[in-house]
């Protein structure tokens, strides 16, 4: 592995990162209303979905979760003790505006965040607050269908100036939608529900560009209300590498690659790139764009670009190569590299990678805020040896490292779920990323009490060092 003299910056962000859906349970307490995330039982991908209500009889991971409401303290202190310098964690919408349409806000909602924040506050740990985390309103789906409805904009600027008031005096770092690019694959995250007669791409596109409104209008909110606040955007970046040399491959790597960039195109440029304009003419795509929706987005760009990295993926013009797949059902197998236990291709280089891309793509701070390895942890006498983490963990960060020594400039790394969380995709709890155990089941059977995994030292020393122990 390459080496590096490259030092950390005293101020770099050391932490971890959580999402209000998948950690704190009290799914139905001091008057939250119903979320998408409530409505999604174990196993449930997300791509296409259709919500129902809350059936007797049937699991559903996020009514519990880690029971993170009740717990917060407990588990901020482990937090504390590995030295976390930030922690990324979202509010939830229905726990602020239980249908997402009221006017005024819940008090007990806002309160229970000024708790969790103060908290990490008391710790010298920095809060990094997503707005919108795979969890909007299920009102806003039943009655409005979701980000399709520019009613939502509105929502959404209210939502975001209400915590922004709250919060702004403790929280400088914020982003609007967590990895707003998925919605091109699982649109059921911006609570859409496509049928097989609707124009899939009108839909998703639509949905997108009242959600870069809102980002921007939201963006606006916060400089007013507080110009020291910083917004970011986040996206799930992926580098798509050409399967070979063969210029087919190369051209549809890069037409891949500029599906994904879209999203950050438009909220770190401000305006549409050629390549989707040019896609909207040819396919005779016309949203419903407002007289000053493109001045918004343009006049309010965010300050810096938030990622997450978990794999990269291979393009192949040959059918034959381009079936054998390699992560989950995208992308084509890539040889030169291992997979997880769940299917993810493992590629440490590829983070490297794409620190580089994005940097030069926007020149923008970047900030790493999810990174981390999904499996099967074993609890073995109130302990988890889990130097395969430590292993994964090690190999990204010494390449964060090099393309920090390149010239990238980082805000900081944040890895996904430093405490044991319900998976995003399957509500699962055996696909563990956590530097913390959590005693659950699949079937939510458990204790919660929290154990100490290997990683919970190794990451602690990681940061006490500033990073020298890579």
């Amino acid at each position: 592995m390459q080496q590096t003299d490259f030092i950390f910056p005293k101020d770099f962000l050391w932490g971890g990162a959580i999402a209000a859906n998948q950690v704190e349970g009290a799914y139905n307490v001091d008057g939250k209303g119903l979320s998408i995330a409530d409505v999604k039982p174990v196993g449930n991908i997300r791509f296409e979905k259709d919500f129902a209500n809350v059936e007797n009889g049937i699991y559903y991971p996020a009514h519990e979760a880690i029971d993170f409401y009740h717990h917060y303290k407990e588990d901020i202190a482990l937090f504390a003790q590995m030295g976390f310098k930030a922690l990324r964690t979202s509010i939830a919408w229905t726990r602020i505006f239980p249908n997402g349409d009221e006017t005024k806000p819940n008090e007990l909602g806002l309160k229970f965040y000024d708790d969790v924040i103060n908290e990490l506050v008391k710790y010298n740990i920095e809060p990094v607050i997503t707005i919108s985390h795979y969890e909007m309103p299920m009102h806003l789906v039943t009655e409005y269908g979701g980000w399709t409805n520019r009613k939502l904009i509105d929502f959404f600027e209210l939502f975001s100036k209400t915590i922004f008031a709250r919060y702004c005096d403790r929280v400088k770092y914020w982003m609007t939608f967590n990895e707003i690019n998925n919605i091109a694959h699982s649109p059921s995250i911006s609570g859409l529900q496509i049928k097989p007669t609707d124009d899939r791409n009108k839909i998703i596109y639509q949905a997108a560009h009242n959600q870069f409104v809102a980002s921007s209008l939201a963006t606006k909110a916060l400089k007013k209300i507080n110009s020291d606040c910083l917004m970011g955007m986040m996206v799930s970046y992926v580098p798509f590498y050409p399967y070979s040399c063969n210029p087919d491959d190369v051209l549809k790597a890069k037409k891949m690659q500029q599906n994904q960039l879209l999203f950050s195109d438009v909220q770190a440029k401000g305006e549409y790139p050629f390549y989707i304009l040019n896609k909207f003419k040819k396919e005779n795509i016309k949203l419903d764009i407002h007289e000053n929706d493109l001045e918004i987005i343009k006049k309010y760009t965010v300050d810096y670009v938030g990622f997450s990295y978990y794999m990269s993926m291979v393009a192949s013009s040959d059918p034959s190569i381009a079936s054998q797949k390699g992560n989950f059902v995208f992308g084509t197998k890539n040889p030169y590299l291992k997979t997880s236990e769940w299917g993810w291709q493992i590629d440490a280089t590829g983070l490297r990678i794409a620190m580089q891309d994005l940097y030069d793509r926007y020149n923008k701070p970047l900030f790493i805020v999810e990174n981390g390895l999904g499996a099967n942890d074993e609890l073995l006498d109130e302990f988890v040896d889990d130097q395969y983490r430590i292993v994964y963990l090690k190999e990204h960060l010494s390449q964060m490292k090099l393309a920090m020594d390149d010239g990238v400039d980082l805000i900081g790394y944040l890895s996904w779920g430093p405490i044991d969380l319900i998976s995003a995709s399957t509500g699962e709890m055996k696909k563990r990323y956590g530097f913390i155990y959590v005693d659950k089941d699949n079937d939510g059977n458990g204790s919660l009490k929290r154990y100490k995994k290997s990683s919970f030292e190794w990451y602690k020393n990681l940061i006490f060092t500033n990073g020298e122990g890579l």
